[in-house]
């Protein structure tokens, strides 16, 4: 089997956490030939660990691009530069993986929707939401018409950003503590939840959307309220919370009402899809916890030995971002807006 040789640009907590452990359990389709980051001791610190040479180390992607024994590159960079550093990169001519979302701002995201096209590449956005297993499953219990036909959800997502701020996490790094981005944390986090909600129910008509003030850099807002309504009919209202705590269970999570029963699904790592119907019976459904990561690997592998086609397109991820850029224009307009046209 081909192994597809792998050029990585940025090696921060995205590879570290979630694209380094995916490419382990791949190593049988993915080989990574080397490695690039502005600090060059952050990519030092991966040569022993990959087993790459001195010379496979870089400072400047620039230079890595020049490499002949490289067949896609994996891009791990800031928000603020992604759309600038995947145009860059795909003048090689080689597949890309960029991360979500796809650009910073409307204007780049409209630019980087036909990138590929300009390019003729293959480039996914590793929206790792569209291939967890319990949103694919969710959105195969919506197709089928499990519960019926669906009337509404609910979304409720907390994150706790200021404390998160003072562990090992993302909301650690000082770029998205102070985000050259509108929306700061929403754009960054909540971009998935709205992917998730796109995956299960498709394209969405209009949102109309309120916030709620506040002075910290990390977002603009501490709490984002939107309503959805999708081109299917179905409405649903979507809050994020990024500066507190829930603190009682279960959580209210993402809730489906259909005509014939609902379904629940607490959090994205309970492991547990619950559907409970109207004639007083259920059902558990177990899955895997965040298993997107592998997924959108091997689709991207795949995709790059031409056995199928890419899940998450720029097209895709455009909605996606744009989605979140409307919401926002949506607080500070006033107005019911469309989405996709």
């Amino acid at each position: 089997m081909k192994k597809v040789r792998m050029g990585i640009i940025g090696t921060g907590m995205a590879f570290e956490r979630l694209h380094y452990p995916a490419y382990q359990e791949l190593m049988d389709k993915f080989q990574i030939v080397a490695i690039c980051d502005s600090d060059p001791q952050k990519a030092e610190n991966w040569r022993q660990p990959l087993g790459l040479r001195p010379e496979d180390i870089y400072s400047d992607f620039h230079e890595m691009m020049k490499r002949d024994d490289l067949d896609a590159f994996d891009i791990m960079v800031p928000i603020e530069l992604n759309y600038e550093v995947t145009e860059e990169v795909a003048q090689a001519g080689k597949p890309i993986i960029c991360e979500k979302p796809l650009a910073p701002t409307k204007e780049q995201a409209e630019a980087a929707r036909d990138l590929h096209r300009r390019y003729n590449i293959p480039i996914m956005i590793a929206e790792n939401y569209r291939h967890n297993e319990e949103i694919n499953m969710i959105r195969n219990l919506i197709r089928t018409k499990d519960i019926g036909t669906v009337f509404y959800f609910i979304q409720n997502r907390v994150i706790d950003f200021p404390q998160d701020m003072l562990k090992d996490k993302f909301p650690a790094k000082e770029w998205r503590q102070h985000p050259e981005f509108p929306g700061g944390a929403f754009l960054d986090t909540g971009v998935h939840d709205i992917a998730a909600l796109r995956h299960i129910f498709g394209a969405i008509d209009f949102v109309q959307a309120f916030g709620r003030n506040q002075e910290e850099d990390f977002s603009p807002y501490t709490v984002i309220q939107a309503n959805l309504q999708f081109k299917s009919g179905i409405t649903g209202h979507f809050t994020f919370f990024s500066a507190g705590k829930e603190m009682q269970r279960p959580l209210i999570g993402l809730r489906i009402w259909g005509t014939n029963g609902m379904i629940f699904l607490e959090e994205r790592d309970c492991g547990t899809i619950n559907v409970a119907y109207n004639d007083g019976t259920s059902k558990q459904i177990p899955y895997q916890k965040q298993r997107g990561f592998y997924h959108e690997l091997l689709n991207f592998y795949k995709a790059a030995t031409g056995e199928e086609a890419l899940s998450v397109t720029p097209e895709i991820e455009y909605g996606d971002a744009m989605t979140i850029f409307v919401i926002l224009d949506s607080i500070k307009e006033r107005k019911i807006l469309p989405v996709d046209k």
